[in-house]
Parts: C-alpha cells; sequence; structure tokens
C-alpha cells in the first residue's frame, strides 16, 4: 500500500513538495466541466499513474492525458475535447510556467531575444497596439481543440525546441501572430481590423492555413509557400540547376513537384553518337536523393511527385518504379509518379488502338505541343508514327493502360494528369504560359519554364501558396465572400512578405502571384445538409457553393487589383481574355448537374477585364489531412473512413470523432459505403466546373464488392474514363480496402508523405 504522505513530486521548476492527489482531482474535474459521457473517475481508473517519491508532475499530466484520450470512442466522443484540456494545461505549464498566458507584448519581446520570433514583429507595432492586439486574443478558444489538434499543434505547428519538445507557445499566440505578420505592410489606419478580422477566422476554424504557415510565419525562416513545381529540361546543365532547386526547397518544408518528362531515352545518342545516354532512372535516382536529403525541420520528411508523359518511349520501365518485386537498379521507389494523358491517348483506348512511344529528344515540338495545343499535337503525334527514321515503338493502348491501372491499384500512388484539361480549362493561355505538371497531391496546375542554371532569374519555378475555406463552419453560402476576401489579402500579402531563395521563383512568383484557396469539412457539409455522395442529392448544393466560392475569390482578387494593380502576368490569364471558368469547363457535366449561376458574373467578367486580377490562380483543392485535424473537420473533399477515424502520425494513434456526431451520426456517408466511385467523380466534375486550378480527388475500391474478390480491370478503367469526361484534371491516390482497420496516414496538407499539406 502507498504511503501518500511520504511522496514527494517533482514540479517542472525543479522544486519537490508533497503529493496533492485533490489537485489532480481538481484539474480532472475543470477539464470534463460541461461536457457529455464523460467520467473523471474513469479518466483516473484508467491511468493506473503508480505514485513513488520524486516522480515528476509531467509525468503524471502525461499519464492523464493519455488515459484520457484512450477512452474516446464513439460512445463516448467527448473525451476527445477533455483529453484536449488537459493537454492545453500542460501546453501551457510548459511553455509559460503557469497556465495563464503572459500579455502579448511580454512573450513576443521573450521569444524575440531568443531567437525564435522575427525581430520585423517587435519593430512594426507600437506599444499602444500591442495593447490593442491583446485585447483581441480569446485565449479561451484554446479549450475548442480536438485532442488530434492539440497533438498534431504540439508536433508540428506551436514554436519548440524539436530536440528537447520544449514548446514555447499556445495556440492563440499562433494565431494572432500569423495574422500580425501578414498583414504588417497594411496601412496603420486599416491594418488592426483586418488582424482582428483575420485570427476570428483562424482561431474560430472558419479559415485553415497549411503547415508551412502555421510552422513558421512569426519565425525567422520566410518560405511559406507549400507546393514548388520545378521543370527539368533535357540537359546536364538542367538537371543540376534541377537538384539544387529540390534540395533548398526541401530544406524550407516545401512539396515537390518534378516535371523531368522531357528527358531523352536510354540509348539516344549524344555528343554526335560518342556516347549512348543512360535514360531516365539514372536521373530520377538523383531527384529522389536530393529530396530525401533533408528533414524539413522535424516537421515533415522531404516528398516528391515525378511527372512523364504517356508516349515516352521508356514508359514501360517507368510505370514500374514503385513497384516492390524488381531491383533497386531498375526502381525508384521513394517517390511518386504523375503519369500525362490527353484526349487522343484516350481515344486510342476507347477505339482499340496502339499507342506509339517516342524519345521526346527525336520528335521536335511533339513535347510542347502536347499541352500547348491539342490539334497540334494530334497532327505531330501522327506525322511522326508514320516516319520510318524515327525511333519508336508501339503497343496496344489497352496493354498500356492496363499496365498503368495495375501499379496504380498495387502502389495507390500512381497519379493521373490529364494534361489537356490543364489547359483548356485554366486561367492561362496555353499559346504563352501553357501548364506542363502539377505537384505532389495533384492539385496546383501553374506554368514552369526550366532552369538552366540555379541563378536563372528569367525562369519559373512555380510556387503555390494555400489555405482552405472551412464549409463545416459556415451557416450561409452567403459568408463566403468575407471569408474568401481575407484569405485571398493574407495570402497576397503573404507573397510578398516571404523570402524566394532561388529567383526563378521569385520571378515566377511576383510575375503570377498565384494562390490556391480550397475547403475543408465537406463531408459534414454533406452531412449537416442531409445529402449524400453517391446518390447524386449533394449536386446542386455542391454546385451553388463551388460557385459562389469562386466568384467570391475572383471578386476578392480583383478588389486587390484596384488598390495595388493587376499581378504583372495578368496578360497571359484567359481571365484578361474575359474567359471565366464558367465558360471553359468540360460540358458534358451539364447532364450531371443542371443548376443555373446565381451570380452576377457577367457584371464580374467585365470588371475583371477592366481592372484585372491581383493573383493569377484562386482556387485549389488540396487533401488538408493535417490541418483539417486542427479545426476538427473532414479533411477536404473526402468522405472519412469512419466515424471515429484512427490517424497514424509521429506522435502515435490520434482518434479523431467526426463533427456533430451525436446529431447526424446517420447522416454521414462513410468512405465503404459509397457503392462505387460514380457519385463522388461526378461532385468532383461539378467542383472543377468553377476551380481554376485542379483537384485532389481520389478512387477508392472495396474488392469484395466484385466477384472473386477482385477489381476487374474493366472498373478501374471505366472509372478513369468517367473523370476524364466530366473535365477532372487529375486523379490522386487510389486507396483499395485491405480488410484491416482504417488507419488513415500522416499525409496532410497536404500529401504523399507529408508536403503541401495545407
Amino acid at each position: 500500500m502507498t504511503d501518500f504522505d511520504s511522496i514527494q513530486v517533482l514540479k517542472r521548476d525543479g522544486r519537490k513538495e508533497p503529493i496533492d492527489l485533490d489537485k489532480i482531482h481538481r484539474v480532472i474535474e475543470w477539464a470534463a466541466e460541461g461536457l457529455d459521457n464523460v467520467s473523471v473517475s474513469q479518466v483516473e481508473l484508467k491511468s493506473h499513474i503508480q505514485f513513488y517519491d520524486g516522480i515528476r508532475t509531467k509525468d503524471i499530466h502525461e499519464t492523464i492525458i493519455k488515459a484520457a484520450a484512450d477512452l474516446i470512442s464513439q460512445e463516448t466522443p467527448d473525451y476527445q475535447y477533455l483529453a484536449a484540456r488537459l493537454a492545453i494545461f500542460h501546453l501551457r505549464k510548459i511553455a509559460y510556467g503557469e497556465f495563464e498566458p503572459p500579455h502579448l507584448k511580454t512573450h513576443v519581446e521573450k521569444l524575440t531575444q531568443d531567437g525564435r520570433y522575427d525581430q520585423h514583429i517587435l519593430n512594426d507595432y507600437s506599444n499602444d497596439e500591442f495593447e490593442q492586439l491583446n485585447s483581441f486574443i480569446h485565449h479561451e478558444r484554446d479549450m475548442d481543440f480536438s485532442y488530434a489538434a492539440v497533438k498534431q499543434l504540439e508536433g508540428k505547428y506551436l514554436v519548440q525546441n524539436r530536440v528537447t519538445k520544449e514548446v514555447y507557445e499556445s495556440p492563440q499566440m499562433l494565431y494572432i501572430l500569423v495574422a500580425m505578420c501578414l498583414f504588417s505592410n497594411y496601412p496603420k489606419a486599416t491594418r488592426l481590423d483586418y488582424i482582428k478580422r483575420f485570427y476570428d477566422a483562424t482561431s474560430q476554424f472558419k479559415i485553415s492555413l497549411p503547415t508551412p504557415i502555421m510552422s513558421g510565419v512569426r519565425t525567422p525562416s520566410r518560405q511559406f509557400s507549400s507546393c514548388v513545381l520545378i521543370e527539368c529540361d533535357d540537359s546536364l546543365d538542367s538537371i543540376n540547376a534541377t537538384t539544387s532547386a529540390i534540395v533548398k526547397y526541401v530544406s524550407l518544408r516545401a512539396g515537390i513537384g518534378i516535371n523531368a518528362g522531357r528527358i531523352r531515352a536510354v540509348g539516344s545518342p549524344i555528343r554526335g553518337g560518342e556516347a549512348q545516354h543512360t535514360g531516365c532512372i539514372p536521373f530520377f535516382k538523383l531527384f529522389q536523393a536530393a529530396v530525401k536529403s533533408c528533414s524539413q525541420g522535424g516537421v515533415r520528411g522531404g516528398a516528391a511527385t515525378l511527372f512523364y508523359p504517356m508516349w515516352h518511349l521508356e514508359v514501360e520501365s517507368l510505370l514500374v518504379l514503385k513497384n516492390n518485386r524488381g531491383v533497386e537498379e531498375n526502381r525508384v521507389r521513394h517517390m511518386d509518379y504523375g503519369v500525362q494523358l490527353n484526349k487522343l491517348m484516350y481515344e486510342r483506348l476507347l477505339k482499340k488502338g496502339n499507342i506509339t512511344l517516342f524519345s521526346p529528344h527525336d520528335v521536335p515540338g511533339l513535347y510542347d505541343a502536347f499541352f500547348a495545343d491539342q490539334d497540334e499535337f494530334e497532327r505531330l503525334y501522327v506525322k511522326y508514327e508514320q516516319d520510318e527514321s524515327i525511333r519508336k515503338r508501339s503497343l496496344p493502348a489497352v496493354e498500356l493502360f492496363s499496365l498503368m491501372m495495375q501499379e496504380r491499384a498495387s502502389t495507390g500512388r500512381i497519379y493521373i494528369q490529364n494534361v489537356d484539361h490543364c489547359n483548356t480549362h485554366s486561367p492561362f493561355d496555353p499559346r504563352v504560359a501553357p501548364v506542363r505538371q502539377s505537384n505532389l497531391c495533384l492539385e496546383i496546375a501553374l506554368p514552369t519554364k526550366p532552369l538552366q542554371n540555379i541563378n536563372d532569374a528569367d525562369k519559373e519555378i512555380a510556387l503555390c501558396t494555400l489555405s482552405a475555406l472551412n464549409l463545416g463552419a459556415i451557416s450561409s453560402i452567403d459568408e463566403l465572400e468575407e471569408l474568401a476576401e481575407l484569405a485571398v489579402r493574407a495570402l497576397d500579402s503573404l507573397l510578398d512578405y516571404q523570402d524566394y531563395p532561388i529567383e526563378a521563383a521569385r520571378n515566377a512568383s511576383m510575375t503570377r502571384r498565384t494562390l490556391g484557396i480550397g475547403v475543408i469539412n465537406y463531408a459534414y457539409y454533406l452531412a449537416k445538409n442531409a445529402v449524400r455522395y453517391s446518390d447524386g442529392s449533394a449536386n446542386a448544393l455542391t454546385h451553388r457553393t463551388f460557385e459562389a466560392m469562386q466568384y467570391y475569390l475572383l471578386k476578392a482578387s480583383m478588389k486587390l487589383a484596384q488598390e495595388y494593380g493587376a499581378c504583372p502576368g495578368f496578360n497571359e490569364t484567359t481571365y484578361a481574355q474575359g474567359i471565366l471558368p464558367i465558360d471553359s469547363y468540360k460540358k458534358d457535366i451539364d447532364a450531371v448537374c443542371d443548376e443555373p449561376l446565381h451570380l452576377d458574373w457577367e457584371s464580374l467578367r467585365a470588371d475583371i477585364v477592366k481592372h484585372g486580377l491581383r493573383n493569377s490562380t484562386l482556387s485549389s483543392l488540396m487533401p488538408s489531412e493535417t490541418s483539417s485535424q486542427i479545426s476538427n473537420a473532414t479533411n477536404g473533399i473526402e468522405p472519412p473512413r469512419g466515424l471515429v477515424s484512427v490517424k497514424q502520425s509521429k506522435d502515435g494513434i490520434l482518434k479523431q470523432v467526426v463533427p456533430e456526431f451525436e446529431r447526424l451520426r446517420f447522416d454521414y456517408e462513410l468512405l465503404w459505403q459509397m457503392p462505387n466511385n460514380t457519385g463522388y467523380l461526378q461532385l468532383v466534375g461539378i467542383m472543377q466546373k468553377f476551380v481554376d486550378q485542379a483537384i485532389s480527388a481520389n478512387t477508392n475500391y472495396d474488392p469484395k464488392r466484385f466477384e472473386g474478390g477482385k477489381v476487374p480491370m474493366t472498373q478501374l478503367l471505366k472509372d478513369l474514363l468517367v473523370a476524364y469526361k466530366l473535365g477532372l484534371k487529375t486523379l490522386y491516390y487510389q486507396n483499395t480496402r485491405d480488410g484491416a482497420e482504417d488507419v488513415q496516414g500522416d499525409m496532410d496538407d497536404g500529401c504523399a508523405g507529408g508536403a503541401c499539406k495545407i
């Protein structure tokens, strides 16, 4: 029997004092206040604390937090808030030495002196402004987080020593300081108003911010773009410059898209036939080594997706690069791959024809036309097929498509980019600014120009700065107007606020000022409106919602253009020609949804032509895996796998309960309840009608639904064709249910291995 009278606890400051069991009990009671179906005694019993003399209060608290987290279930979902409150209590004790946070100015002075905050914050704001800013903060909002959110904040977002795990701030400090940094250059007459509105929107989970912004803005680090698109040319100089750019941006927490489709095929003559080219694979290995060379500051690992065209001469070898069979010499498994298709490729499949493979170097003009001009591509492609002097191979389209879909099914990570849709339904004029690649989450579609030298200032490394609007947090579609304006203004300011370690990235960003604003909590949004993914009932709501989102994003950017001028690259957009997304979308979607337009697009069109846009792009729909957890939201546009999702992160297993579980538990349509992909793909097609970049859209298969427990190739090809017909620009993961408990990996913001997670 433990003699509690003799036990001393070791406090955080090194002092010892007698154990106070009542104090422990009171803390748990405080955390349980106002929550349903939680029991203080159950937490105490579950914790099984073995008290001993000298036990650290830190260890006691962490044990109680874990006990509360272990009790999270469908029957008792509110333990996620009890555990979160205990974790916030613990976190503040670590950061401040006490539960009550300090004054904002005092806090900033301390962390600036320690080199953890950027000096400009103290320089830019007066004492009077700090007083007002401190009054804006609602520290009680820390109690609105779920447990999964607090653990993600601790692991990724809060400023900390990532070796000792010592945290230096609490969440509300994060939110107010991000707002202060992003609006620091606004006129003093208006900036505090924008800071307050943006702080309220983010701290109340109406706007979700990506990992680079949450973890980096307010620190001396100043690179916050989520996604970086780097194009490689067919030369050693360009390959070396691409490799250097990859290393630089991976180290700065960005996710990488690499376009390597120009590299000539193995066996091609070089130096006038003096040697044979080694082909793509050795250089892909070089890019992989560059991606994996940095840990991204302990926030997440480096990750990349590499793109190549389906008609590349080496495509059969490239399609199997992630395959577990084979040897290291012919595999490059630690990147993901995007296969680029267009209408001609699909037509060859449908007509049971052949696809001819070429080395891009041997067919002048074909690679550029693949993106810039579909009619010219077909003319050249057929011409080169008939030219007997050109090295090529021909094989049945169904064989090549089947190999691609087999590898997509077995790895889940062979992605699809429909390059014609990316250019015909694009904010960029493909004749002058073609889109030749996407990123590792397949939602960015921006022009690039391959580097020849790392110092090239006239080339383009495309960056995209992301955020998302929380559809679950709005009660009316009209609320999107305010949120759209705040998101556009904040992200546009970020473009000027951040640094550009490579001049080609500065050139692209300052010329095009591209943003990608998406959504989170779409599944909750459908559930609370009593509509479903699979039966068409959500089509009209989705059309109205994404029409409003794109309309208000464009309106906000047009207003910014009135204030600060249009982006210098505006003349290379289709917007400058008066062409809007509602003009260029794939009209096949009209057979799915005949909802009319509800907003005044003609007036907006006239205003855009007159004033321009501050930003070449405004929207993209990203996965948002981690950042959605911060808002206790369902991620991106995806249906949840369960009412309680079990998510694996580097901090361990986290349980997250869907919003309004008790009231809406029967209104959610879960992933594996969906009978097929058709309804989901139709919804994505409706979204794509308005979204000016691309969408991270997944396909999902439960083998038990098919004869013999195996998904037939005909079904995979059918869904691929449906996605193309509906105008989808990209396809992201292919998920196959394996019968085990659904555990979602920490793919955030973002993205395979973590990069553009918002």
